[in-house]
């Protein structure tokens, strides 16, 4: 009666030991973290939201008027910082924004661009969570150039 009891405990311990393991997998082998998903609710449509992370209303800020549209959106949640990074790179492009530049001095700063607009991507880690800041607004039109003699 104890072996089957000790043996019945041992094949449950291995079952919830796999599933366990299965279910936090990713694919270290070949280099590639599990992928991130977009939210479907958006503020903007082409600008995405990884999966997991919940917006802060108080901390954010969006307008849209005649074509024109000025954002500053506040997320936090539990995300890796270089999974976050590499879901813009892949996200952006597919609503064909232009990646400029990015900038990582522990903080990740992302700047992409298109036709009339800038939208920025700043992601700060805070050990296993994230905030990530989005800015989004118009491009500034070129200024007029300027006399080369003084105006008298």
């Amino acid at each position: 009666m104890k072996f089957s009891k000790l043996f019945f405990l041992s094949i449950i311990f291995c079952i919830l030991t796999t599933l366990i393991g299965c279910s936090t997998f990713s694919d270290s082998r070949s280099g590639n973290p599990a992928m991130i998903e977009p939210q479907t609710n958006l503020k903007f449509a082409d600008v995405p939201i990884p999966i997991g992370l919940k917006i802060i209303p108080q901390q954010s800020y969006s307008f849209e008027s005649s074509g024109i549209r000025v954002g500053v959106l506040k997320y936090q949640g539990k995300a890796d910082s270089d999974q976050i990074v590499n879901f813009y790179k892949e996200q952006m492009a597919m609503y064909n924004w232009n990646l400029i530049n990015i900038v990582e001095y522990g903080v990740k700063l992302m700047n992409f661009d298109r036709e009339n607009e800038t939208c920025i991507i700043n992601i700060e880690p805070k050990g296993n969570n994230v905030t990530l800041i989005i800015f989004l607004g118009p491009k500034s039109q070129n200024s007029p150039k300027k006399a080369k003699a003084p105006v008298k």
